[in-house]
């Protein structure tokens, strides 16, 4: 099993698990079946939901600008986990694998990442505004705040550095 590999490294393992997240519940099959058949006024359908929230998708009314945004928010938030963990230094400096600061710091990379993601895409936009930007942020803050403990997670016992 990959998560109790001990020669893993933190930031790939991390990195994987965001990934498998995109491909898995960003897909247009997924975002299709949490609107039809959640309930967005319960917990359990809002978290549903969420997990949908960097769609992707190849095919859409939508203009093309739209969808290469959609896209590239995807593609956008798995590099820039892997930036945020490994340059998060939380893990590095644990003296033992798998302690609650690389579980943080796979969080906070996860976090960072989907509100960068956001922000730089809703400027390609069509109409792109300071305003919307600032809540694509939000809203990408949120979707990491939420499911980020899933990258947390797989970043335990991760390797870092040199051996």
């Amino acid at each position: 099993m990959a998560l109790t590999n001990r020669y893993k490294s933190a930031p790939g393992a991390g990195t994987l698990a965001a990934l498998l997240l995109v491909l898995v519940f960003g897909s247009p099959w997924y975002a299709d079946w949490a609107a039809d058949n959640t309930d967005p006024d319960s917990a359990g359908g809002w978290f549903l939901r969420l997990l949908a929230w960097p769609a992707w998708r190849f095919d859409s009314s939508d203009s093309i600008q739209e969808i290469i945004a959609a896209d590239l928010k995807a593609i956008l938030l798995v590099v820039l986990t892997f930036v945020f963990l490994y340059l998060l230094p939380g893990s590095q400096l644990a003296r033992a694998r798998g302690t609650l600061s690389q579980f943080f710091a796979g969080w906070a990379a996860y976090v960072f990442a989907a509100a960068l993601a956001a922000l730089l895409t809703a400027l390609i936009r069509t109409n792109p505004s300071l305003l919307g930007a600032l809540q694509a942020a939000g809203d990408g803050a949120e979707y990491g705040l939420f499911t980020g403990w899933i990258i947390g997670i797989a970043t335990l016992g991760g390797w870092r550095g040199r051996r």
